[in-house]
């Protein structure tokens, strides 16, 4: 029986959905659950990772320390991860002081930009941690340059390779054109992250297995940027009627879900038109508060800002790029009503 390892970021990739103010206490009580559950891989932190709780971005409500502290002492058989950006997280104020803390690092990048993510990963190898490169924003990239960006990650001692579907644009016969592509070309394990801005993530993700991937993210009811990831719960439980191995306990990660319901969710992920139009405009799932918010602020259509930030290729990190193109669109809409 073939083995897919599970990763769960529902307390790192939800935390956009709640403008990054998870609680200690949410997290305590969701790492518990997830542990008891048998859940691989546990992440936390802020939605954009170590280091990136700022006035552009979303400040968190406790620092990168208070929240590794306090998963950690929930986890018993689950390792602890996190999510690391170079030019968010710095290996000396960020990842060095944390790195007893944590079993997994994820070093992430825009996917044509793997270059940047060498030293991290070099950093984190030395201390003897697992760790994965992480390519976002996927689908800007043709399967030729993603498989060059995942062969580099690879020379820099990477154990593994993740293409993440940021602004969950791919169909599944995408999913399979570039999974298939890297796993023909790499000797380590690849990995896919979706969102499910046009309703595919749990397809997204099983197509990504029958390409050859061995490692899925998945998070409880879905919880996430944007429209959420592929919902965890459903995804194991897809997986074991294939007949692939997750290790993780099917009636208690559904136990996972209605805790975490009642617990972590303020409200449940659903696929809002901004959702689709950030699907289909490839923009960052991660937009969609500050979308939402900033053309309030502007009185235009929230649709037309996903739609031009498409056309500008914005990537996650360029927020204030949403208050740019707000502010032209209102200007527009004044001039050719004067």
């Amino acid at each position: 029986m073939k083995r897919i390892l599970i990763s769960d970021p529902t307390l790192r990739d939800g935390s956009h959905a709640v403008k990054h103010q998870l609680t200690l206490e949410q997290l305590s009580v969701y790492a518990s659950a997830a542990d008891k559950a048998g859940i691989p891989i546990v992440e936390v932190g802020h939605g954009n990772g170590l280091g990136a709780s700022s006035l552009q971005v979303g400040e968190s409500l406790f620092s990168d320390l208070e929240m590794l502290q306090v998963v950690k002492q929930h986890l018993t058989k689950s390792k602890l991860g996190v999510h690391v950006i170079p030019g968010f997280a710095t290996i000396k104020k960020d990842l060095s002081p944390l790195i007893s803390l944590i079993d997994v690092v994820r070093v992430a990048s825009h996917c044509t930009e793997a270059d940047i993510t060498a030293r991290h990963i070099d950093f984190a190898k030395n201390k003897g941690k697992v760790v994965y490169g992480v390519l976002m924003m996927s689908h800007m990239a043709t399967a030729d340059i993603l498989v060059e960006e995942c062969m580099k990650m690879e020379s820099y001692g990477a154990d593994g390779v993740i293409l993440m579907d940021s602004a969950g644009s791919y169909f599944p016969s995408d999913v399979k054109e570039k999974i298939g592509a890297i796993v023909n070309k790499i000797t380590i394990p690849v990995g896919f992250h979706a969102h499910n801005n046009l309703g595919l993530a749990i397809a997204n993700s099983i197509a990504a297995v029958e390409a050859g991937a061995l490692l899925l993210d998945g998070t409880i009811k879905g919880f996430g940027a944007g429209a959420g990831n592929a919902q965890l719960e459903v995804l194991v439980a897809v997986l074991g009627k294939m007949g692939y191995e997750t290790g993780i306990d099917l009636y208690k990660i559904l136990d996972a879900s209605e805790i975490a319901e009642k617990n972590l969710l303020n409200t449940l992920p659903t696929i809002k038109p901004t959702s689709i139009v950030s699907g289909l405009s490839g923009v960052f799932s991660g937009f969609a508060i500050h979308v939402d918010r900033v053309s309030k602020e502007f009185g235009v259509d929230p649709r037309d800002v996903f739609f031009e930030l498409g056309r500008r290729k914005i990537v996650a990190g360029q927020e204030d790029i949403i208050v740019e193109v707000a502010a032209e669109l209102s200007k527009r809409c004044f001039d050719a009503n004067r």
